[in-house]
């Protein structure tokens, strides 16, 4: 066996209702303080986290609310909202929302832990010194970001960068089902595709991919299959949600030690460009990035679709093009539109894409098969 190491959140709580007591779960681990609560607006007005915060403050706890937080939030978004987190005298650390919410308090904790900007941290374990306590509550099933050391943040118009390092793995993460049961169908489908590309990038990756990885992706991707469709088509059936909600976080721990690839890499600029969903960016690219790869990593997409369909026959290549198709048929029945010429892209803009999708080395690294300019671009093409 290779030598490999393996990290992840060392606490983790799964409890259907337990934001309702978040006050007492914070001061089992932290001294009861000022905590700095990061979400946004539409959760903040929803009442939502009502029962959250209502907690708190019932436990002693001083709270802050922040909901400037926006889709693929720009670095001046962090960077503002670390201002108001460090005028507070914050210190603990609360995201409470979807990815980006997570993402930005994990960066606002580093932050505020440190006097090093934020431009000198983009890039891989380029972070230096440590940061306050953080905890992470996800009110979506997709992302991973609760138990993952990345954040992702806009750089510029449109280009997305990544940081990754040790400190961005939070102290704590609560798993309430009953915060996602709201979602509405089409975001519940692009989410869960997300976390199912998370699943099989682990899977695949070129780098770290390792025996504790593989488990988890295997269990992640199985949960994910199985119970994306019910959650769509009922958002209060509580079982499916929970399914979702565990699977998401098992393949962020996966993804977290064996990263992802192409298909994330073919994702940002859509991101950047035209503002789509990173779930559904990625649900748009999914199965041309598979084909593409499909004739260097048929052993291991094979194993994959025997996972999603036991009692599956057939050479590796079969099996990979039955995972594909299988994969391919869950994206159908959630009624996301799969084309890009759906969501605003027209064939003129495939050529930027594809050039800017060459600027995410830092995943375009762990493809299974190497992928240049020319290759993005047949796979938008295809996709488009």
């Amino acid at each position: 066996m290779s030598p490999f190491s393996f990290q992840t959140v060392p606490r983790i709580v799964m409890q259907s209702g337990a934001a309702a007591g978040l006050g007492p779960l914070l001061a089992s681990r932290f001294a009861v303080g000022r905590v700095c609560v990061i979400t946004d607006a539409f959760l903040h007005r929803s009442g939502l986290l009502a029962p959250a915060l209502e907690s708190l403050r019932a436990q002693g706890w001083q709270v802050q609310v922040v909901d400037d937080v926006q889709a693929d939030p720009p670095d001046h978004v962090v960077e503002t909202v670390t201002a108001r987190a460090r005028a507070f005298g914050t210190q603990v650390v609360l995201g409470l929302g979807g990815g980006s919410s997570m993402d930005v308090a994990k960066l606002v904790a580093v932050l505020l832990g440190s006097t090093q900007p934020l431009a000198q941290m983009y890039g891989i374990d380029k972070v230096e010194g440590e940061r306050l306590p953080l905890v992470q509550v996800p009110t979506t099933a997709g992302t991973g970001s609760e138990v993952t050391p990345i954040a992702i943040v806009t750089t510029g118009a449109t280009t997305k960068s990544g940081i990754v390092a040790r400190q961005l793995y939070a102290d704590m993460a609560i798993l309430d089902a009953t915060l996602t049961t709201g979602l509405p169908a089409a975001i519940t489908a692009a989410t869960g595709i997300d976390a199912m590309v998370h699943a099989i990038e682990a899977y695949t990756s070129r780098h770290l991919k390792n025996p504790l990885s593989d488990h988890l992706a295997l269990l992640a991707l199985r949960l994910l299959a199985d119970h994306l469709v019910p959650a769509c088509e009922d958002g209060r059936n509580l079982a499916a949600r929970e399914a979702m909600l565990l699977g998401a976080m098992l393949a962020g721990q996966a993804f977290a030690n064996a990263p992802v690839a192409a298909v994330h890499a073919l994702a940002y600029p859509l991101g950047g460009h035209f503002h789509l969903p990173h779930g559904l960016s990625n649900a748009l690219v999914l199965p041309h990035v598979l084909r593409f790869n499909a004739a260097h990593a048929a052993a291991h997409y094979a194993q994959l679709g025997e996972a999603l369909r036991p009692g599956l026959r057939g050479s590796d290549g079969e099996k990979t093009e039955a995972f594909i198709a299988h994969i391919e048929g869950l994206a159908a029945a959630t009624g996301l539109p799969l084309r890009l010429r759906d969501h605003g892209v027209g064939e003129a803009d495939l050529p930027l894409l594809a050039a800017d999708a060459m600027k995410q080395t830092r995943l375009l690294v762990n493809n299974p098969r190497e992928l240049g300019e020319a290759d993005a671009l047949a796979i938008y093409r295809l996709a488009f």
